[in-house]
């Protein structure tokens, strides 16, 4: 499916105003699917996806990190360059088109081609009008067995702060970032009013059945404990399937899936299965952020003063 498939016509959408700011009720759709090797067949699958939740009332729709490819950080290719794209580019103008055809705010994650030999591991955020509101460029790159991140991505450059949408400010990173408290934090003392994680992660096969629930309930949890910290709802949409590798060194890697979103006060307000696709439209309530803050104000009792020592490595003791 190319652009032009979408609508001839330019897409002109007002803005709607924001739900944000403790007010009203969000609708967050979320995609989780597995991927084939095929570009085009990926990208065809994800419209069709964007068009059910956004029928059944999605108004902010996000998406799992690199949805248009395989995983292809399994393995160290320069062949895999060649699948980064230009932003913009005829891939960003393929998910402004969706954005603005189905009125939705979308937060997608693209292998970006900055220029020869610079790239990133980009989500790019369209309003409903098909505009874009604003890019974030993953800034903690993993190295890792199966996740070569390194090999591929320049960290990002751009900060930890929030995209300014129709539907409110979005704290968007992307996976490896879930695992870090302080850009959670940063965004949200930035007036973030969700936080959005475009994920990529699974389970190594070798490892016991136990090891891998206890890696897939730690992951939910630190995002979780972002939610709390913040006061702030948590999204986070990870694919799922079993991908091979390429080298055949290991089995792949079986993504585990479990979507979900989480409230204020960490609160499971839904969670996708771990061995299934879904999409999900799930209600957010935006007041509820001003209340929890209100009972718990963390931000407020903050020793800022005391907080130098997170500037370092690693704090030496004489």
């Amino acid at each position: 499916m190319d652009s032009k498939s979408l609508g001839q016509e330019e897409c002109k959408v007002a803005h709607t105003p924001s739900l944000g700011g403790g007010r009203g009720r969000l609708r967050v759709g979320l995609i989780q699917q597995s991927c084939v090797a095929d570009v085009e067949e990926n990208k065809e699958k994800l419209a069709r996806n964007i068009q059910d939740v956004a029928e059944r009332g999605a108004q902010l729709v996000v998406l799992q990190e690199l949805h248009d490819s395989l995983y292809f950080c399994q393995v160290e290719n320069v062949d895999n360059f060649d699948l980064a794209v230009p932003i913009p580019g005829p891939s960003t103008e393929f998910y402004s088109r969706l954005a603005c055809q189905h009125h939705i705010v979308l937060v997608t994650s693209l292998f970006e081609r900055r220029a020869t030999g610079l790239y990133h591991n980009t989500a790019v955020v369209f309003d409903s009008d098909g505009s874009v509101a604003g890019k974030y460029r993953k800034m903690h790159i993993p190295d890792d067995p199966a996740y070569y991140e390194k090999f591929y991505f320049t960290p990002g450059d751009l900060g930890f702060h929030p995209i300014q949408t129709s539907v409110g400010r979005l704290g968007v990173q992307v996976c490896w970032d879930q695992w870090y408290p302080e850009g959670a934090r940063l965004m949200a003392l930035q007036g973030a009013e969700l936080l959005i994680y475009p994920t990529a992660i699974g389970y190594e096969s070798s490892d016991t059945s136990e090891e891998q629930e206890r890696q897939r309930e730690a992951w939910t949890t630190v995002q979780r404990g972002h939610a709390v910290a913040n006061g702030l709802p948590v999204i986070t949409v990870n694919r799922v399937g079993h991908e091979p590798d390429p080298s055949g060194q290991t089995r792949g890697i079986q993504f585990w899936g479990s979507s979900f979103v989480a409230g204020p006060q960490g609160e499971l307000l839904y969670r996708a299965p771990k061995d299934k696709e879904e999409n999900a439209v799930v209600e957010v309530d935006m007041q509820r952020s001003e209340n929890v803050r209100r009972w718990w104000p963390f931000l407020r009792d903050r020793r800022i003063e005391e907080f130098g020592g997170l500037q370092k490595r690693y704090i030496e003791n004489d």
